[in-house]
C-alpha cells in the first residue's frame, strides 16, 4: 500500500456521519473554488474533485444509496484535504503545490474504483474521463 493510500485510510477513519453532512453543505462553495485550480501538470484534478463532490452530495442526500460508507468517508477526506490551503505541499508553491492533492484524490479513486465506477455509470458520466489513471 502506498504512503498516500495509508494516509487516506488513516484520515478517512476519523470521518463521521456528521462530518459528511457538514462537508456536503459546504460543497457548492468548494466546487466553485475547485474550478479555479490552475494545475496543468495535474489535468484530471479538477474533474476528479468535482466527481467526488457530486458523489458525496448524492450520498449525503441519499440520492445514491449504493456508495459504501468507506468510499464516501475517503471522498470527504480528499475533498477536505484539497480545500485546505496549507497541507503537505502548500498549494501556493508553483508547479508542485497540487501534487499532494492529486495524490490523495488518486489514492481515493484507486482504492474505491469499483464503487466510483458504478456511481459514474449511475450518474451518466464517462468513468474514463474521471479515471484514476493519468
Amino acid at each position: 500500500m502506498s504512503e498516500f493510500a495509508a494516509y487516506v485510510n488513516h484520515g478517512a477513519a476519523k470521518v463521521t456521519s456528521a462530518m459528511i453532512a457538514r462537508v456536503a453543505r459546504q460543497l457548492p462553495e468548494w466546487k466553485l473554488e475547485f474550478t479555479q485550480i490552475a494545475a496543468p501538470q495535474f489535468p484530471h484534478l479538477v474533474d476528479q474533485l468535482e466527481f467526488l463532490a457530486d458523489a458525496v452530495e448524492d450520498f449525503a442526500e441519499r440520492a445514491y444509496v449504493d456508495l459504501p460508507l468507506y468510499a464516501a468517508a475517503q471522498a470527504v477526506f480528499a475533498l477536505t484535504y484539497a480545500h485546505k490551503k496549507v497541507d503537505i505541499i502548500p498549494d501556493l508553491i508553483p508547479n508542485s503545490g497540487r501534487a499532494d492533492d492529486s495524490s490523495v484524490v488518486r489514492a481515493v479513486l484507486i482504492q474505491n474504483e469499483a464503487a466510483f465506477s458504478a456511481y459514474a455509470e449511475w450518474s451518466g458520466l464517462d468513468w474514463n474521463r474521471i479515471t484514476s489513471r493519468p
